[in-house]
């Protein structure tokens, strides 16, 4: 009797142990971000030309927002409204930052008191990977390890060689292990080095029994233009050579999303992983697409903001769907909340709403609010209310306004038509702006805009130019 009670003690305690010991049923968190990928840059959106099977398997698998919207038209700032789930503009993150090594003075980077979805993750006890571009500041209080993320492995700026290859001024500022230096010669190529480390992590992860959060941020295609013979084999098809360089570089991040969801797939994780992916802003303009739709990274027109965006979760949403209601990247963060099943803490303010009602098909659409952007301190701003869009472009020195169900393209300035609903969107632009501060930090971008545009119309100038002499000789 007394082995019997014993062994039944014994068995108790084991069976208890297992119990307990079984995973934690939340779901895997992975939000997968492009860089600069055009809307029209995979086959679910209808691109034809660039192989992307892959991110359309994962795209049927979940929902298409045929207009999901970055908060930003350029990759900083966007990944700050991202990572804090709030309007950049409200903490000064509205410019990037410059890819030199900043003192642990500064303020250039994502404020260290904005809790940080990664930070809020960690706390609940979720393991944290960052894999991948960073570009929220590279001072060391702002660098991964120090905002919720157990494991990093990537570079700090905002675009790296893809060879990993660095020089005197930027050599403190390579791929880094946890902060420190990977040795040039342990890389291969920054997309396939990434890929790699994300199955990697999924695989040793398998062994655990928290749920995971992955922000695996690809600077893919991003510039430099740099891709391996692999894959551009994959785009010989193309014969416009920057548009086959770029999508190789696009082929090849499909190509490392695919072992992603492989690996998530062997190890059993992949039925209960929220997986998020889209672009952090527009295409560029060496050989992106964001056909059919106007404009490039950098503008407010669809082009610059409209991005190719899925969200997928297996175990909880039917796939196969299209939601073509505007949603922006600043849902992510309270979508995360819901699905892990943690509060919101009472200091923390957001800008996004929960997506899950519409996800799991409780709700049939969103309730309709505005949405805002505003690059360089207001020098250029955007605006979409129901079915108009308000654009002031810092490109163009003008104003536009569009009707979006009617001319979603962006054509047809209405804005001398009706100048009532002018005034009504910038009202409502700028109660929204005061709530926001000045940019902590200057960049680029007015600069980039000025010589953009002057380039464009030289092209139109050049292109015009035996016009203008035929009706000279006509005088």
């Amino acid at each position: 009797m007394k082995f019997k009670a014993i062994t039944s003690i014994l068995f108790f305690t084991i069976f208890t142990s297992a119990v307990f010991a079984q995973k934690d049923k939340r779901p895997n968190i992975l939000i997968i971000l492009s860089d600069d990928q055009g809307w029209g840059d995979v086959g679910f959106n209808g691109g034809k030309d660039i192989p992307t099977k892959n991110l359309d398997k994962l795209a049927n698998e979940g929902v298409i927002f045929s207009q999901g919207y970055s908060s930003h038209p350029y990759c900083s700032p966007s990944r700050a409204g991202l990572m804090s789930g709030r309007y950049q503009q409200r903490f000064g993150h509205e410019n990037n930052p410059e890819n030199t090594k900043q003192g642990e003075d500064t303020v250039i980077g994502l404020p260290v008191n904005e809790l940080m979805i990664s930070e809020l993750l960690q706390k609940n006890n979720y393991e944290t990977c960052a894999i991948g571009k960073w570009h929220l500041g590279n001072a060391k209080k702002f660098l991964p390890n120090n905002r919720g993320f157990d494991d990093w492995f990537g570079f700090s700026g905002g675009g790296f060689n893809y060879w990993g290859k660095t020089n005197p001024k930027n050599r403190e500022l390579g791929v880094m292990r946890d902060g420190k230096l990977v040795p040039e010669d342990q890389l291969t190529y920054l997309t396939d080095d990434f890929s790699n480390e994300a199955v990697k992590y999924i695989d040793g992860y398998s062994k655990s029994e928290k749920p995971f959060f992955m922000y695996l941020a690809y600077n893919a295609p991003h510039g430099p233009i740099q891709a391996t013979k692999e894959y551009t084999d994959m785009v010989k098809h193309i014969e416009f050579g920057d548009r086959a360089a770029y999508a190789a570089m696009v082929a090849g991040m499909d190509v490392g999303i695919g072992k992603v969801i492989a690996k998530l797939k062997e190890t059993g994780e992949y039925e209960n992983t929220l997986i998020f992916f889209y672009s952090d802003n527009g295409g560029h303009s060496n050989g992106a697409s964001s056909a059919p739709y106007r404009g490039h990274k950098g503008m407010m027109f669809e082009g610059g903001i409209r991005e190719p965006f899925v969200i997928s979760w297996p175990k909880k949403i039917k796939g196969n769907r299209v939601y073509d209601k505007p949603i922006i990247a600043l849902d992510i963060f309270p979508t995360i909340l819901a699905a892990a099943g943690i509060e919101k803490p009472a200091t923390k303010e957001l800008d996004g709403v929960d997506l899950l009602p519409i996800l799991t098909k409780k709700n049939k659409s969103l309730k309709e609010r505005t949405l805002y952007w505003r690059y360089a301190g207001g020098e250029g701003y955007a605006v979409r209310d129901k079915n108009y869009k308000l654009i002031y472009s810092y490109y163009k020195k003008d104003i536009f306004l569009f009707d979006m169900e009617k001319d979603e393209l962006e054509n047809n300035n209405l804005a001398s038509q009706f100048p009532d609903v002018v005034n009504r969107l910038k009202a409502k632009y700028e109660i929204w702006s005061k709530d926001n501060i000045a940019p902590l930090w200057e960049d680029a971008h007015l600069q980039n805009c000025d010589k953009q545009e002057a380039i464009r119309q030289a092209f139109i100038d050049k292109a015009i130019s035996g016009d203008k002499n035929k009706k000279n000789l006509k005088h």
